[in-house]
């Protein structure tokens, strides 16, 4: 196959390569669902995976972005990033079709340490492929059009994880009900389906044409080095990498909480992560839309607080005695997670691009994530080390109401080792959060600003739009009501209203 890059491309093969991408995006998307998240933790913890090692996999991910330096000298000696993004996807995913054949060849003492081994070997190749596609895509969209792209593509790609989520744990749950000594054999076909699928999505992905460019000839740490010196863009790697490691303490174990400590099904959990989907679906193209109009900054600064939130919730998940109080809560922070990162997500990836100049915007994404993946693969194994530390201490708050009829005593908050990691990880957030003042983003409007438009806005589109509007304004709709309802009190009572004056 030619790789070779074309000094131009036409308006047609922008278009083409675009829907193309947008192919790969859900090739991928499957390959991902299949082989990570919710199934991956509980495949490792059925084959007996410590907290360590859940925290060590988590961090896989982020760990080997370190290597993306591979991917600016391939690059530079190169000048073919097509060949460099499709070449390394390749060598990602065959991996995971290893991965799928391990349990039928080693026994389960040996399993967990040789799925690491292959799933570092996946997420390497993974980190060399992504500064060249990233670059490669920024040369694809127009600028102004940044958002409602890569909206259009996550929403694509997040329904189809919704609907692919539904069947697995239907069959994952059939299967251990049925045949449980076949659950481990299912996880494995999962991988293998899950690397096939994976491969045809880089065979789509070598159609795409790519436009020539030229990095510059100098040494990779002097090019690493520039995007450090750049004032603003630094402050945004300061604040993504706060952002990153307070997140990254607690969320990969969100699953094994919830498995392990409140013993909710599988089922269960795979459902709460398609709400969670669902909800970012319904709201990612207002999100999009609205930090093409306004700023990336400004949808960050509305989304980051209703998420610090969601982490304060997961310290209450489990103290309610009735379950269905317990289910409720946990649908209710994933709801309001789905809404919040869905457009925390899409502004990270788009206030990176948009300040990374167009010539070195391969080095300044690089060199982002090179940084950030530090912060965010160190926070998982702390985490897995607290949770271990956490595990034989606990902070009860309680509330006791005596009565002649009734005595009553009502637990308020059940801290121990996953609900301090999530307490942790809202303080960090929230530190991380006032370091995004620093950051300069042309066209930035104040976010008040922005969600009094929102507001207006979707009293004219309520159908399409009312998740975020409300999301973010019921604090002052309450006290409008309340308000409203003491003011109606006084009119209708006018003697109280009367004596009040006097």
């Amino acid at each position: 196959m030619n790789f070779t890059p074309k000094q131009s491309l036409s308006e047609e093969e922008i278009k083409t390569g675009l829907k193309l991408m947008i192919g790969d995006g859900l090739a991928a998307e499957a390959m991902t669902t299949l082989t990570g998240g919710a199934f991956l933790v509980a495949m490792a913890l059925l084959m007996g995976a410590s907290n360590f090692q859940i925290g060590l996999l988590a961090s896989l991910p982020t760990f080997t972005n370190l290597f993306q330096l591979v991917s600016i000298w391939l690059v530079r000696k190169f000048n073919n990033r097509r060949a460099v993004a499709v070449l390394c996807a390749v060598c990602a995913r065959i991996p995971l079709v290893a991965i799928g054949i391990l349990p039928f060849l080693v026994s389960a003492d040996h399993f967990v340490n040789a799925l690491i081994v292959l799933l570092f070997v996946y997420f390497l190749f993974g980190s060399i492929a992504g500064p060249s596609w990233n670059s490669w895509i920024k040369d694809m969209v127009p600028e102004k059009s940044l958002g409602s792209y890569f909206s259009r593509r996550s929403s694509y790609t997040q329904t189809l994880n919704v609907v692919l989520s539904i069947i697995l744990a239907l069959l994952v749950d059939y299967v251990k009900r049925h045949y449980p000594d076949a659950e481990a054999d299912t996880y494995a076909y999962m991988f293998i389906l899950g690397g096939v699928i994976g491969l045809t999505g880089a065979l789509i992905l070598s159609r795409v044409q790519e436009p020539q460019s030229y990095l510059k000839k100098e040494n990779i740490l002097r090019l690493i080095r520039q995007p450090l010196q750049d004032k603003n863009f630094k402050r945004l790697l300061i604040f993504n990498s706060a952002w990153v490691f307070a997140l990254n303490i607690a969320t990969p174990f969100f699953t094994v909480f919830m498995l392990k400590t409140l013993h909710v099904p599988l089922s269960y959990i795979i459902t709460f992560a398609i709400v969670s989907q669902v909800f970012s679906i319904l709201t990612i193209r207002a999100w999009g839309m609205y930090a093409d109009r306004y700023s990336n900054k400004t949808i960050i600064a509305i989304g980051a607080p209703l998420y610090i939130l969601c982490l304060i919730a997961w310290c209450f998940a489990g103290i309610f005695s009735e379950d269905y109080a317990n289910i409720i809560l946990l649908v209710s922070i994933h709801i309001f997670t789905g809404i919040s990162t869905a457009g925390i997500n899409l502004s990270l990836t788009n206030i990176g691009l948009k300040l990374a100049p167009k010539e070195d915007a391969i080095v300044y994404l690089t060199c982002k994530n090179i940084i950030t993946s530090i912060f965010s693969s160190v926070a998982p194994v702390l985490g897995g080390v607290l949770a271990d530390y956490f595990t034989h201490r606990s902070l009860i708050v309680v509330a006791t109401w005596n009565s002649p009829q009734t005595n009553k005593l009502f637990r308020l908050a059940l801290f121990h080792e996953w609900n301090f990691l999530f307490l942790i990880a809202a303080i960090l957030a929230f530190i991380a959060v006032e370091l995004l003042l620093q950051v300069n983003e042309v066209g930035e409007v104040h976010k008040d600003q922005v969600v009094r438009i929102m507001r207006s806005n979707l009293r004219n589109n309520l159908k399409d739009h009312f998740l975020i509007g409300n999301m973010i304004t019921w604090p002052k709709h309450f006290w409008t009501l309340i308000r409203k309802r003491t003011t109606r009190k006084r009119i209708t009572h006018p003697h109280h209203a009367k004596h009040s004056l006097e």
